[in-house]
């Protein structure tokens, strides 16, 4: 299977509590709730069609309780996503649960990069990051990642967790397709491609077109 990495940010990166100001206030966030007033019916498409591609959820054990709180609770038959997120199998990644409670659920202890690695090798489409930015990074920066798809939100929200910290390893993009919403959110997906090249800057003229 292909990792899939899925992620709302803000211009600023910040991924915390994108869908209500209560979602996540760890660490004293306050501004959660930032994506909600940009999204539209061309965001709800594509974020279907993307969860269309996966064969389970890939998720850390924060993002997971969260989940596993909310997504039960959405019984709405019209709702595109809930049931879907609700049978999709998950696994979950963590050094206390031993069982879970949103089935169905596979706890994958140790170390999570073979856990993650073993899973990669078995046949199937995507498994997806959804949330778990730190999980998210820790894959991207071993090499794990495949595919990145973001949603960048026309908002500096000054504070909150990134979705990639530092100190990490560079990780090089290649950019294979972006769309913008009517209500501003940028819509892009990234294939790795190994590490980050680099290249000594050598004048305008190197990149000019001949006369």
């Amino acid at each position: 299977m292909r990792i899939a990495l899925m992620q709302f940010v803000t211009l600023d990166g910040v991924s915390q509590g994108p869908g209500s100001p209560a979602e996540d206030t760890g660490d004293g966030f306050t501004r959660g709730g930032w994506l909600v007033p940009h999204l539209d019916e061309l965001f709800v498409r594509r974020t279907s069609e993307w969860l269309d591609l996966a064969d389970g959820l890939l998720l850390g054990r924060r993002t997971y309780e969260a989940f596993a709180r909310d997504w039960p609770r959405i019984t709405d038959p019209d709702d595109p996503f809930a049931e879907r997120m609700n049978s999709l199998p998950k696994y979950v990644v963590t050094g206390t649960l031993t069982e879970g409670s949103w089935h169905p659920t596979t706890v994958l202890r140790g170390d999570p990069l073979r856990a993650v690695g073993e899973l990669k090798t078995r046949p199937g489409r995507e498994l997806q990051i959804h949330g778990s930015a730190r999980l998210g990074n820790a894959l991207l920066a071993a090499g794990l990642v495949d595919t990145l798809r973001l949603v960048v939100a026309p908002v500096v929200a000054g504070s909150g967790r990134r979705l990639f910290e530092h100190p990490s390893r560079p990780a090089g993009l290649r950019l294979d397709h972006h769309e913008v919403t009517a209500n501003g959110l940028l819509l892009l997906r990234y294939e790795t491609t190994g590490a980050a090249p680099v290249a000594e800057y050598e004048g305008v003229t190197a990149f000019a077109p001949a006369r």
